[in-house]
């Protein structure tokens, strides 16, 4: 789905400056714009579904989310606090007891980097 929508804002934004000109011609939409129209009517036709899927979903997970954000919201910003620069922690890990582990990248070798004091082409 995300496969479709980039390339649809698209069109839909280089579209909008033809669809503002001024046209000679008052004699109702043209072929263009009726193939628009239909275009977008069966979009809208084949998304309505997964559309509503997302809203009953939301449904489902809106109050157990607000209260997960409630209850834990605090907590993640005072970790958010914390932390100033989120790059220089590895990825979370998951131990088999339930514990969440973040770990820090270890700092970079001094000896790794080249040395730069000597003559550089310019």
């Amino acid at each position: 789905m995300k496969q479709i929508v980039l390339p649809l804002t698209v069109a839909a934004l280089l579209a909008a400056p033809a669809f503002a000109q001024d046209s000679d011609q008052d004699q109702g939409p043209g072929l263009m714009e009726q193939g628009m129209e239909l275009f977008w009517e069966g979009l809208r036709q084949e998304m309505a579904p997964t559309l509503d899927d997302l809203r009953k979903l939301a449904d489902e997970l809106g109050p157990s989310m607000q209260g997960f954000l409630n209850e834990m919201g605090p907590a993640l910003a005072e970790i958010a606090t914390q932390v100033e620069d989120w790059s220089t922690y590895e990825m979370p890990e998951i131990l088999p007891n339930g514990d969440i582990i973040i770990r820090k990248k270890p700092a970079p070798d001094d000896s790794e980097q080249p040395d730069v004091s000597g003559p550089t082409d310019i």
